[in-house]
């Protein structure tokens, strides 16, 4: 299969820094790729570069069209999204109200509509609301969420809920930067499976992670850098094999 987003060769400078050199992947539509390395090894500023947010050399392409130049924007309504490793929605929203920002834009009126045909904007909005609903439960968050701010519910299902809005209705490519990150047991359990539903409906996932037993359970191949270079690459079974990358980063008890 083609690949969805391709990255080739890039490379990001902060001065006299190189945070990442010469970096180049590639994942299909339908796989979970994972990203290991240590704190600074370059993984965040690796999906800083492929969202066009910072400074960079190298070409990205999405779906085969070479999208380097796009701004973050531009490249989100193409379905390229992604997360953070800080939670982020809007505070004074409902969480309901949080995943039909998500959708916005699929599921909006323009201004002379709604001024010359209100009826059209409230059933609008209504189809909106049922939408969002529908998705939020379809991946984990219950009804009992939907009308609570979303730090009102637990931890664990607000990281579950920025998965959810950053997928939204449908995604070509999924960056998620430490989805995990405070998670365990069950909630762990439930986010490995959200990320295989999101693979399940067709979309590319990137997942850089820490919780080493999540990306070995979920990801169908893994890179791993090393201070913004690249140190090996392969199915969860051969990383864990890997002299070097066991030596640098899992240890030999993995």
């Amino acid at each position: 299969m083609a690949a969805i987003l391709r990255v080739e060769d890039i490379t990001v400078r902060y001065g006299a820094l190189v945070a990442l050199q010469n970096l180049s992947w590639s994942v299909e539509s339908g796989e979970i790729l994972g990203i290991i390395g240590p704190n600074g090894a370059g993984k965040s500023s690796c999906f800083a570069a492929v969202t066009n947010s910072v400074p960079h050399t190298g070409r990205i392409y999405l779906g085969g069209e070479d999208v380097s130049a796009l701004g973050t924007d531009i490249l989100a309504s193409r379905g390229l999204r992604r997360t953070f490793q800080q939670n982020s929605f809007f505070g004074e929203l409902s969480v309901l109200q949080n995943a039909v920002a998500s959708i916005l834009a699929e599921h909006s009126t323009g201004l002379i509509a709604s001024i010359v045909l209100p009826w059209r904007e409230a059933w609008t909005r209504e189809r909106a609301e049922a939408t969002a609903a529908a998705l939020l439960v379809s991946f984990g968050i219950g009804v009992d969420y939907h009308n609570l701010r979303p730090t009102e519910i637990p931890y664990g299902v607000q990281r579950l809920l920025s998965v959810t809005l950053a997928y939204g209705l449908g995604a070509q490519a999924v960056l998620l930067d430490e989805p995990a990150a405070g998670m365990g047991g069950e909630d762990m359990k439930q986010l490995a499976q959200l990320l295989l539903d999101i693979k399940a409906r067709g979309a590319a996932v990137v997942l850089i992670e820490h919780h080493m037993d999540l990306v070995m359970n979920v990801a169908d191949r893994i890179i791993v850098i090393d201070q913004g270079c690249f140190l090996a690459e392969g199915p969860p079974a051969a990383i864990q094999q890997n002299a070097g990358v066991l030596d640098a980063y899992l240890g030999h008890d993995v």
